[in-house]
């Protein structure tokens, strides 16, 4: 739980001028990535078989000619020889062609050597070549060994780097800041956060007084961590330790009277806004009765003293239980006139009803060490109204206490440090006068509430203080803490409109026409006639010979005539026609236009919004406080364990850019 307990020891140390609320978290680190792999070892280059195969096919092929060259030679040769031998043909004849032969396969045979010198050759090449190739690749695999070698060392390098690289920073808040207000929350939270504040102000040497009025005993991990320092905490469980508790009992008698009128206010039923108590009249008849008992009267007699007042029971057990002396019991009922007798009674009655709870206080008081570490709270198993009770004094005797602390004692802030948890569960008076009384004796208050109902709302924030909210599961208060962070200008939408314009239109036209025309025409026309006629005519009758073409006959006449005619004529036409016509016209326009118009429109968003409050981890803790820049929400972890991580430091604060955006 913490770090000397687990043998870590943080980084830094801690300061006495801020005050510890948890752990801020840097941020995603830069991981040094996978671990290299080892480069692959890859197989040695060989002399490729198809190619072997290939060549050896090629060398085939080119041989071909020339083995059946040789085969036919060796034919040749052979055939002239067997001619000879059988003297088919002459001598001469068989040994020329016996040597052709031998000739012609001699040749070719050594074509085929040639080849098969030149194939072997070809393979050698190819094999050195292989060799060569082989050589590099082993020079390059050393290479690549060596690199991964050295990669190795620098990934274990980074990665030890990162793993010591802080990662957690403390956030706090300035000792200037003379309260923080804690909203929201659960007990198992409460728990981390109280250890979260506590623990540093007991490290640091100061004092640290926990009223817990939720009954769940929140302190109980404090309480554990200060036994594992060796710090002997005082502890109260009340009602059971009321007998041990003397907290209000070195109160001078007015004092006490006052703080006594004041808890029975405040344990009271919730007061009428119109008509708020008035513990003036309680604490005068308290005082009276303190008075009239003597000092060093104990609370048990204070009741007693009531009781009779009260006419509660038979006054002479009080006396013979040596409660009250005869002499303070008829100082007592001839203190007040009988026509207060009613008043007194029935204030008496009530004042009874609650500080007889209170009666056992300070009865076995023993000699105790004195600790740096007090804690005090109402047990669970108890009454309601007993709880209700000792809640309201606790917190008022605790106020009156500090009041009446040396002015000139000389104190660092947040020396002493009282935590108050539960306290929606008191009233808003007796909240403002603790935090002026802790502000006045310069000792640090942390007040923590559960819920946020009104007279909570009204003061969260007020004055030097800081607000850190926790998970807040009910809406409603969910929705008042996200108003209560604030909202923020999240993004700006921003219309700029500049329009600027310009027409100018400039026409001009001219038109020039000239015409000029020339027509000339002549006509001249003649004519002659000349006509002249002759006819002759006979005719004649023959035999039948021309029967079938009919009847033949035959006749003879002549005519002649003639006549003549002449006829001439001309016409002259001539004309000319011009014309001109000259125009000019011109059209000029300018507009100018010129337009700016800027709009700017800006949003506001929550800063967190209420659902977010809703579903906090239970050591989440979103801190408000007042920084240089203007208001500062961080996100933190109340976890105090954190401390023990290696990655923790408190030297330093983490980076800026790590604000809450929940």
């Amino acid at each position: 739980m913490h770090a000397q307990a687990r043998g870590h020891v943080p980084r830094g140390r801690l300061r006495a001028d801020l005050v510890y609320l948890g752990w801020q978290h840097a941020g995603p680190q830069a991981e040094p990535g996978p671990m290299p792999l080892p480069p692959p070892a890859g197989a040695l280059e060989e002399v490729s078989g198809d190619w072997l195969a290939a060549q050896r096919r090629e060398q085939d092929l080119l041989a071909r000619p020339a083995r059946l060259g040789s085969a036919l030679g060796a034919a040749a040769a052979a055939a002239a020889a067997a001619c000879w031998l059988t003297a088919a043909v002459p001598p001469a004849l068989a040994v020329t062609g016996v040597a052709a032969g031998a000739a012609l396969a001699g040749w070719c045979v050594r074509a085929l050597v040639r080849g098969e010198r030149t194939l072997r050759a070809q393979v050698r090449a190819e094999q050195q070549r292989v060799q060569r190739f082989r050589v590099v690749q082993r020079a390059q695999l050393a290479a690549r060994q060596d690199q991964h070698a050295r990669d190795r060392r620098d990934w274990h390098q980074r990665s030890a780097a990162v793993r010591r690289r802080p990662q957690w920073y403390p956030a706090t808040v300035p000792a200037a800041v003379s309260r923080v207000d804690v909203a929201g929350g659960t007990l198992a939270g409460w728990s981390a956060l109280l250890t979260m504040i506590a623990a540093p102000r007991l490290a640091a040497g100061g004092e640290v007084t926990v009223l817990d009025l939720t009954e769940g005993g929140v302190a109980g991990d404090l309480l554990r961590l200060a036994s594992a320092w060796g710090i002997s905490p005082l502890v109260w469980v009340l009602p059971q330790d009321l007998a041990r508790l003397d907290l209000g009992l070195q109160l001078g008698a007015e004092s006490l009277a006052d703080v006594l009128a004041l808890t029975v206010a405040a344990a009271g039923p919730p007061a009428d806004p119109a008509q708020p108590p008035d513990p003036a009249r309680d604490a005068a008849l308290l005082g009276r009765i303190l008075a009239v008992l003597g000092p060093g009267a104990s609370l048990a007699q204070l009741t007693a003293a009531l009781q009779a007042l009260a006419q509660i029971g038979d006054p002479r057990r009080q006396l013979s239980a040596g409660t009250l002396r005869p002499d303070q019991l008829t100082a007592l009922t001839a203190m007040f006139g009988r026509g207060a007798e009613h008043l007194v009674v029935e204030r008496a009655w009530a004042l009874e009803a609650r500080l007889r709870l209170l009666a056992p206080m300070g009865t076995a008081l023993a000699a105790m060490p004195a600790s740096r570490l007090r804690v005090a709270w109402p047990d669970r198993r108890g009454p309601a109204v007993t709880g209700r009770v000792l809640a309201a004094y606790l917190a008022v005797a605790l106020t009156e206490v500090l009041r009446q602390a040396p002015a000139d004692r000389p104190a660092a802030p947040w020396q002493q440090a009282i935590c108050v948890l539960g306290a929606e569960r008191l009233p808003g008076d007796v909240l403002d006068r603790l935090a002026d009384a802790a502000e006045g004796a310069r000792a640090g208050l942390v007040l923590a509430y559960r819920s946020i109902p009104a007279h909570v709302r009204e003061r969260l924030g007020r004055g030097s203080a800081a607000v850190a909210f926790m998970r807040l599961g009910n809406a409603e208060d969910a929705r008042a803490a996200a108003e209560q962070i604030g909202s923020e200008h999240r993004f700006v939408v921003s219309q700029l409109t500049d329009t600027v314009g310009s027409s100018l239109t400039d026409t001009a036209g001219g038109s020039y026409t000239s015409t000029v025309g020339i027509a000339d025409s002549v006509a001249d026309s003649g004519s002659a006639t000349l006509t002249a006629g002759r006819s002759r005519g006979s005719g004649r009758s023959g035999p039948a010979l021309f029967a079938p073409f009919g009847p033949a006959s035959g006749s003879a006449s002549r005519d002649s005539n003639s006549s003549a005619a002449f006829s001439d004529s001309r016409s002259v036409t001539e004309g000319i026609s011009a014309s001109t016509s000259w125009g000019w016209n011109t059209s000029r326009a300018a507009g100018l236009s010129e337009s700016r118009a800027g709009t700017a429109q800006r949003s506001r968003e929550l800063v967190i919004e209420p659902h977010e409050l809703q579903h906090l981890p239970p050591t989440a803790v979103v801190i408000c406080q007042r920084g240089p820049d203007g208001r500062q929400v961080l996100l933190a972890d109340a976890n105090p364990a954190i401390m023990t991580l290696p990655t923790a430091t408190l030297a330093g604060s983490a980076p800026a850019s790590t604000p809450v955006r929940a």
